[in-house]
């Protein structure tokens, strides 16, 4: 953990502090980043299935926990399952800071690209290959979505779908420059010369909850780099309660501040606008 605390330090990012658990080399050009605290056998379900498709071959898998204590990540279940690091995260902080965490090291690791999925087994997963194609073509940007032809989606909350379509698409579209059918997703792909950029600096303490996703759904497009969806499926299960982190009057007013803000251009770096 120094030595990766250090290089980051040394490149003047801001990343919550961290643990690192390692369990097998670098082996690949992109690593799958997947956000989790206390998903239980959600995590465990997704990471089988990953698994047993062999996923891992082509993609070096991280967890990045946020404090979980439900047992889930095991380390001896992690290796198992052919993920190849845990970062726990230390200092406070929700997704946004989580995200910084992965990307901060993935980066450092020297990964090509990275692609963020959640842990909550919402997603196909089988549409992972497809993200690292997309990378390899060129684009810097590139967002699941269930809306567009091919894509699946069941059992989404009415108000939820409503909010998507009507509100947060829209909206980050018109930011963005470019037409954009499922910007809440966090089942997307990042460049490293994306994140990388001057004019994006994505580890600033500004992003610390809900920031992160937003900001980089549309300043991919504002900067002239190429993006892409890929139709995926997003299922909610049925007769349960809904796998979120986001829940609550507060969580939904960070929400809409975040894409009111977006539209603002209130997260553009001072030096990059």
């Amino acid at each position: 953990m120094a030595d990766a605390a250090g290089a980051i330090a040394a490149q003047d990012w801001r990343v919550p502090a961290f643990e690192t658990h390692i369990f097998a080399p670098k082996r690949t050009r992109y690593a799958v980043i997947i956000p989790v605290i206390n998903e239980g056998r959600r995590i465990q379900d997704q990471l089988k299935q990953m698994h047993a498709l062999r996923l891992d071959d082509g993609l070096d898998v991280v967890i990045v926990d946020g404090g979980s204590t439900d047992g889930s990540l095991a380390h001896d279940f992690l290796r198992e399952t052919g993920v190849r690091a845990l970062l726990v995260k230390t200092d406070p902080g929700k997704l946004s800071a989580q995200l910084r965490c992965g990307y901060a090291w993935a980066l450092r690791e020297g990964y090509d690209g990275i692609i963020t999925i959640d842990g909550n087994g919402k997603d196909g997963v089988e549409t992972l290959p497809e993200f690292a194609r997309a990378l390899d073509d060129g684009f810097a940007y590139v967002q699941a979505s269930r809306f567009i032809r091919g894509g699946r989606s069941e059992n989404t909350p009415m108000m939820r779908l409503l909010a998507i379509r009507l509100f947060h698409a829209p909206v980050l579209s018109i930011a963005a420059g470019s037409w954009l059918t499922d910007t809440t997703q966090g089942y997307r792909a990042y460049s490293a010369a994306y994140l990388l950029d001057p004019r994006v600096q994505p580890f600033r303490d500004v992003f610390d909850r809900y920031e992160l996703l937003a900001y980089l759904t549309v300043r991919a497009g504002q900067l002239g780099y190429r993006v892409k969806e890929i139709p995926t499926s997003r299922i909610y299960p049925r007769g349960e309660a809904i796998p979120t982190k986001i829940s609550g009057l507060r969580a939904q007013w960070d929400l809409v501040r975040v894409v009111i803000d977006t539209l603002l251009g209130q997260f553009h770096p001072r030096s990059g606008a």
